[in-house]
């Protein structure tokens, strides 16, 4: 196993720098994820862009979650569970749903049980999507531009799950009472 330094903004790669100020900006600390991936700024810039742009998608703050958590539970990440726990929480999305999705049960809405069934098949196929989950996506309201956001919500969670994969990334304080282990 490979040893990863946590960066801050007094030892980082001068690039990732200004990234983890940002991050200190955004989230009021840098959590461990970041201080990974201070390692490769590339890599950081990138996710903090593609969760700025994951925001910015049509989806509202429960399917964003329905997306961002199935992913993550579907990728078994140790760190990713417990902070978008944390994340749902400060946006106010249900306890109901992020327990459901935590649990990896079925929604109890259907037209969010649908997108989580969506988002788990171009995840589990790399990209393909099952006929008739897609079919039944567009048959709920969902169209192609939310097809399409899916993967671009992928990208970001590839690029943090298997980062926590590879590190072992500690869970940071503020999201260790959502500690989580895959059922």
């Amino acid at each position: 196993m490979t040893d990863f330094t946590l960066y801050d903004e007094s030892n980082a790669p001068e690039k990732s720098k200004a990234l983890l100020g940002e991050s200190q900006k955004a989230f009021g600390m840098i959590p461990n994820l970041h201080a990974v991936m201070a390692e490769a700024p590339a890599l950081l810039e990138g996710y903090q862009k593609l969760h700025e742009l994951a925001q910015q998608t049509s989806f509202n703050k429960e399917e964003l979650t329905v997306v961002w958590q199935t992913i993550n539970v579907e990728h078994n990440c140790h760190y990713c569970v417990p902070a978008h726990t944390a994340i749902a929480k400060n946006m106010g999305v249900d306890d109901d749903l992020i327990n459901e999705l935590r649990d990896d049960k079925t929604l109890s809405d259907s037209k969010l049980n649908v997108l989580k069934q969506a988002t788990l098949s171009l995840t589990r196929n790399r990209g393909y999507i099952d006929d008739d989950i897609l079919s039944e996506f567009f048959n709920v309201g969902y169209g192609n531009q939310q097809v399409l956001e899916i993967i671009a919500i992928l990208a970001q969670k590839v690029m943090s799950n298997y980062t926590n994969h590879l590190a072992d990334t500690p869970v940071d304080a503020p999201f260790k009472k959502f500690d989580w282990q895959k059922a």
